[in-house]
């Protein structure tokens, strides 16, 4: 889908369930990372990610084109804007718009990250940390003791 086509849809779903003309420039957007668009308020723009398209179905991308535009009628119209407003969620619930879009499924790899483990000689202190340390160099903060290094173990972590 193009920008073009993006505009065109947007058009038509806020003559549809709006009954209003979107009169600004709708866009995709591919740096938007947590969320699925996004209303600029000081130019009236729409912007929208185009991983929802690839993603998810389209009901989806429709879905936060309404969103949006519940957002972009409002704030035209002087009424709450925000989703904190009464105005909007009533809105929102009005056009069959979601309040929050579903989350992008991860593209971040599962990676397991190593934690070096020590211990203190003197007084049996463990220590463990992500970046493995001279021991020659290194003592206990508690007693000065010197440190034995343990082995590593995994931690999963997404980076």
């Amino acid at each position: 889908m193009t920008d073009q086509e993006l505009q065109q849809l947007v058009e038509e779903i806020s003559m549809r369930d709006f009954r209003k003309p979107f009169r600004h420039i709708a866009t995709f957007n591919a740096r938007l990372r947590t969320t699925g668009g996004r209303y600029m308020l000081a130019d009236h723009r729409i912007e929208i990610n185009p991983k929802y398209i690839l993603a998810f179905e389209s009901q989806e991308l429709v879905g936060i084109i309404r969103h949006e535009l519940c957002h972009y009628h409002l704030h035209l119209e002087g009424k709450g804007y925000r989703h904190q407003d009464l105005d909007f969620k009533r809105l929102l619930e009005e056009v069959g718009a979601p309040r929050f879009c579903r989350a992008l499924p991860t593209e971040r790899p599962f990676v397991k990250k190593k934690i070096h483990l020590y211990i203190c000689l003197k007084c049996g202190h463990n220590y463990s940390r992500k970046i493995r340390m001279n021991t020659d160099k290194f003592r206990c903060g508690k007693c000065w003791g010197t440190l034995q290094y343990r082995g590593e173990k995994n931690k999963g972590k997404y980076l």
